[in-house]
């Protein structure tokens, strides 16, 4: 708790809460502009400038314009009209200015916050802020990429773009359950386990950029085999060694795999002694986890045999959000401290 003030705190629950759902709408509507290959349609940063679209002809031409000076366009996209571009440039407008949003719809109500509590117990909200315009700039380093001598962003940046995205979605949600959900279980697993699962599912999700960055989802469109074999047919299993491995595409896809079936592996054991020292308090929590696990692992499978085709391919991401949430409710429920 924050305050021993009721209303105060059923004022912060709300705006957590309401800030949870607008950030992962957030990482839909990103997913989805990574999909369309759309992230490059606006090539300045434009922090200020860039909340209102273009609203006239000339506006369009200008950015079309700029737009044709990257790599993208010359190698890649050179036949697009402007017509073409202004739906892809929709997507990355729509992506930023949720972002904005975002920004103001968390610092208005933390400085109301600040003259109602504490401040010393705002501390870790005022990092999330600061997490939030770290993540503005992080974008931009990811956009920045793509526009030299590449038709993609940096699947490095794309990951750790994605990564803080989960982390400021996972702290949010975690003082949102401080506030609602109480902690008096009479017994609860080592804080070390579920905090190692958490672990595995936030480095999938950096893998899973990956993937998406590399557009890795469009091949090897087989399973369990990835072509003939279990290992990808195109590659030694040496290679699987290498610093290089992480920018090859059907290495990646066959890591990403594989950390699957060891999240889905480990998530049995922990059902297992849970339900075998009878935590009856971790029950709920325990087969919520598992139904997201499931439902991802089938999401990641259709995607694959899909080809990221990007319905199936965003569905898999937005299930994304639901496992991370339940990993930190989880997560939640075994510690002891806040």
């Amino acid at each position: 708790m924050y305050t021993t003030n009721t209303k105060i705190n059923n004022q912060l629950s709300i705006w957590l809460i309401v800030m949870f759902w607008i950030i992962s709408f957030m990482i839909i509507v990103g997913g989805l502009t990574r999909l369309t290959d759309s992230g490059l349609s606006i090539t300045e940063w434009e922090l200020f400038s860039g909340f209102f679209p273009p609203l006239n002809q000339n506006d369009w031409i200008v950015y079309f314009n700029l737009y044709k000076q990257i790599p993208e366009f010359k190698l890649q996209n050179y036949n697009m009209t402007l017509d073409e571009f202004k739906v892809i440039f929709w997507w990355e407008w729509a992506h930023r200015f949720i972002g904005r949003l975002i920004g103001l719809g968390y610092l208005i109500p933390l400085v109301y916050f600040s003259f109602k509590i504490e401040l010393t117990k705002l501390l870790n909200l005022y990092f999330i802020f600061f997490l939030i315009c770290l993540q503005g700039f992080i974008g931009w380093y990811m956009v920045s990429s793509g526009l030299v001598n590449r038709v993609d962003v940096s699947h490095f940046r794309l990951s750790l773009h994605l990564f803080v995205a989960f982390l400021i979605l996972s702290l949010i949600y975690w003082n949102y359950l401080k506030i609602n959900i109480s902690r008096k279980l009479t017994n609860r697993l080592n804080i070390f386990i579920p905090l190692l699962f958490l672990i595995l599912i936030f480095l999938q999700i950096s893998i899973g950029a990956f993937v998406s960055g590399m557009d890795a989802g469009k091949i090897y469109n087989s399973w369990p085999l990835m072509g003939n074999s279990y290992f990808p047919d195109d590659n030694s299993i040496n290679n699987l060694f290498e610093v290089a491995a992480l920018s090859d595409p059907s290495i990646v896809q066959f890591i990403h795999r594989n950390l699957a079936y060891l999240i889905g592996i480990f998530y049995i054991l922990i059902f297992y002694r849970i339900y075998s020292y009878k935590m009856y308090d971790l029950y709920k929590s325990i087969n919520y986890l598992g139904i997201f696990i499931i439902l991802q692992i089938i999401l990641g499978i259709f995607t694959v045999l899909n080809g990221a085709q990007i319905y199936v391919a965003s569905m898999h991401q937005i299930s994304s959000i639901f496992l991370v949430s339940s990993s930190i409710y989880f997560l939640y429920l075994n510690t002891k401290f806040n």
